[in-house]
């Protein structure tokens, strides 16, 4: 099925054969979707690659596909695949991608860049439960970081930084946003506060979440609680043990 699914998005599918089989070797590797696209990918991000595009992550437990024209909102867009793949997929009207790290955010600016017809906005921000500043835990070492976190506590010997972060009810205002389609969050552990201090009146102008949970420290930072939480404003959860989970609109 994950071969399938490469051979069925990319034209120049047999590269991750020759990748695997050591007839390649080269530390960034460009993809073509079969609808045009050009995927950007340094060596370090082949996991993160295949699980969005091959593994479909964000899909497994999606009710509907988001129509054609839809607005779609990444946060944690790290080098910009699953904003990729979502034109791919969907041929949305909008993407906004939120990534605060500067080596992941230029990596993203650069799939925008070679995809000048898709309307993608980067945004050099994080996502939190209130406009500001937060401060992140990241390895230094890590070139392009997909593990950068707001659970500080938990990572005392790596390095901090302060980022500008935006809420959501700042996104909708500031970018223009009726109606968010699709929101996909994988933000390593703010997920909670942006969900649990947005306003209520702001979820149902949002059709559906595909999220990546993150457990914290604090009470209702478990996927369960986030799931309750949702099913309150009005959604229908689905869950995935790996610590996925979809809401939608009913």
């Amino acid at each position: 099925m994950r071969y399938g699914r490469l051979i069925r998005t990319f034209s120049n599918w047999w590269l991750y054969l020759a990748l695997k089989s050591g007839m390649v070797r080269r530390d960034i590797i460009i993809w073509t979707t079969r609808t045009g696209l050009i995927v950007k990918m340094p060596l370090r991000l082949l996991q993160t690659f295949k699980e969005i595009f091959m593994d479909e992550c964000y899909m497994k437990g999606l009710e509907r596909p988001a129509p054609k024209g839809a607005t779609v909102i990444d946060v944690g867009a790290n080098a910009g695949y699953f904003s990729l793949f979502a034109a791919h997929k969907f041929q949305p009207g909008r993407i906004i991608a939120f990534e605060p790290m500067p080596s992941n955010y230029a990596l993203l600016q650069d799939n925008r860049n070679l995809n000048p017809r898709i309307n993608l906005d980067c945004i050099a921000s994080a996502v939190s439960g209130r406009p500001g500043h937060i401060t992140l835990s990241f390895d230094p070492s890590d070139s392009f970081t997909t593990s950068a976190t707001v659970f500080t506590e938990y990572h005392p010997g790596e390095s901090a930084v302060t980022v500008p972060s935006l809420d959501l009810p700042a996104i909708f205002t500031q970018y223009g946003v009726e109606r968010c389609h699709l929101l996909k969050m994988d933000c390593e552990g703010a997920e909670y506060d942006i969900l649990y201090d947005c306003p209520a009146e702001l979820f149902p102008r949002i059709d559906q979440m595909a999220l990546e949970v993150h457990g914290g420290p604090r009470d209702g930072q478990d996927i369960d609680s986030l799931s309750l939480f949702l099913k309150k404003q009005g959604f229908a959860t689905r869950m995935r043990p790996v610590g996925m989970l979809w809401a939608w609109r009913t």
